[in-house]
């Protein structure tokens, strides 16, 4: 058994998710060095940039091998394979938490289908960064991560997020930054509460905090550097009759009374269930 603060060694076989630093090398854990020099190979996004890292930390030359979005499926079955035959593996990605809106997820379930230990040394990530300098309530939050770039799917996402009781964490380039903001405005109103993060924990980190409508104008031309947009959550009374009805029909879509719909979308939406039960009867008859 280790004591608090004492590293523990990597098991074996394991596959070990190890969080990087998103900008200062500070933020490295003592215990990601540990496990970054112990284990058979490490698994990375860019075998470029991580052997750049490794070196920056002093660790010797490591057995690296490419596991990003393009080969994910394929490499999975092989690293496996590998901690079957008994070494351990650490997976990196370019920066942050390996899994959260970066690749790993697939690895991480196929080795847990296979029985394999997965352990996890966790550190900087970007989206809880955002978030906790944000200003906006953070007890209840849900992560969008990147927004679809143009069509039906994009303007279907932008209105849940224009209903959502929660506050929303997104990521964004800094090319498309200005216009996504505009778009949140035109969906969730100019007035709703936001803000931007941008270069958080680099020497040029920034967090403006406003409403969507006075971000849009401030971002309207191109930033440098990685951004956050946090999105405060909407009050009850924003949430249109045409985002109640979208949820009821999916509710009776799958079989639900008028009473259970009403209850269920009521409790998902934040909203009275005697706003939603009149729609939902309606709704009811004209399906029969």
């Amino acid at each position: 058994m280790t004591t608090p603060g004492t590293p523990s060694p990597p098991a074996s076989p394991a596959l070990w998710l190890v969080a990087t630093p998103i900008g200062n090398l500070g933020d490295i854990a003592p215990r990601a060095v540990e496990v970054l020099s112990d284990v058979s190979f490490v698994a990375c996004e860019d075998t470029r940039r991580t052997g750049l890292l490794l070196q920056r930390l002093g660790i010797g030359p490591r057995p690296l091998v490419a596991v990003h979005e393009h080969n994910e499926a394929e490499a999975c079955s092989r690293i496996v394979g590998r901690l079957l035959a008994g070494e351990s593996v650490a997976y990196v990605t370019d920066a942050g938490m390996p899994a959260i809106s970066d690749p790993g997820q697939r690895l991480v379930e196929a080795a847990a289908a296979a029985g394999v230990v997965v352990s996890v040394v966790p550190g900087p990530t970007a989206p809880v960064a955002a978030l906790a300098v944000s200003g906006l309530p953070t007890d209840r939050w849900v992560m969008e991560g990147f927004l679809p770039r143009k069509g039906e799917a994009r303007d279907q996402r932008l209105g849940e997020i224009a209903s959502e009781r929660r506050t929303v964490v997104l990521l964004e380039s800094p090319r498309r930054v200005g216009a996504t903001l505009s778009d949140l405005a035109g969906a969730c109103g100019d007035d709703r509460a936001a803000a931007v993060a941008r270069e958080l924990t680099k020497l040029h980190e920034e967090v403006s905090r406003g409403t969507l409508g006075e971000l849009a104008t401030r971002f309207a031309d191109q930033p440098k550097g990685e951004i956050v947009i946090v999105v405060g959550p909407a009050s009850a009374a924003a949430v249109s009759d045409s985002a109640i009805v979208d949820e009821v029909r999916i509710e009776l879509a799958n079989g639900a009374s008028a009473r259970d719909a009403a209850a269920a979308v009521a409790r998902k939406l934040g909203v009275g269930r005697n706003r939603v039960y009149p729609l939902a009867v309606k709704m009811s008859r004209a399906r029969a």
